[in-house]
């Protein structure tokens, strides 16, 4: 694998990370509610999840989805109720004030990175958008040292810009914005969060 495709490589990865998605509005909502040390865990679970699908892709789970179409619709049915579910909870709290919804948090390190986890794999699109990296950028007959490196390239990509989007979020004068916007805020994070999981379901 020459230098230009590698590189080629980490800016896909990057860009694939910061595009908005479940995993980036997650990100965003743990640092505002939880802080930055449960954001932190969050995101090394978002980017445990992305090395899972880039791994699918690798072993060609995208042609295993295009022989068995309802296995992709499947997993897009599944994660599509899960992030309506997230998104009817965050509408349905979303008047309540913050010292009633923050009853159990900040949630466990084991526990945010779970739901980073969780996250991530609910979008089965990742394991799409990676193979069609993998085909475009890495040639055929790379060694495997080479595929893990590449590996900690997408969790490193993930998780850093993640781990960024929960601290600026975590920040005090977020934080108090946040405050006294919280059931405008809440119901734009569950609004896009439904409409994600319209998408997934729809696509």
């Amino acid at each position: 694998m020459t230098l230009a495709a590698f590189l080629a490589f980490c800016a896909l990865c990057v860009f694939g990370a910061i595009s908005p998605g479940p995993a980036v509005l997650m990100a965003a909502r743990t640092g505002l509610t939880e802080g930055f040390r449960t954001g932190a865990f969050l995101a090394a679970g978002i980017g445990a999840g992305a090395v899972f699908w880039a791994a699918m892709a690798m072993f060609g789970l995208n042609l295993v989805f295009a022989a068995a179409p309802a296995l992709l619709w499947a997993l897009k049915i599944g994660g599509a109720a899960w992030l309506l579910w997230l998104a009817f909870g965050l509408w349905r709290d979303a008047t309540k004030p913050i010292a009633q919804v923050q009853v159990n948090v900040p949630r466990s390190p084991f526990s945010a990175f779970r739901l980073g986890v969780v996250t991530q794999l609910t979008n089965p699109k990742p394991v799409v958008f990676f193979s069609a990296v993998f085909l475009g950028t890495v040639p055929q007959g790379t060694p495997l040292w080479t595929y893990l490196a590449l590996l900690a390239v997408i969790f490193l990509a993930e998780m850093v810009w993640n781990t960024l989007v929960a601290r600026i979020f975590s920040l005090a004068q977020t934080r108090a914005r946040y405050i006294s916007l919280k059931t405008v805020i809440d119901r734009t994070f569950g609004g896009l969060l439904a409409l994600l999981g319209a998408k997934l379901a729809t696509t």
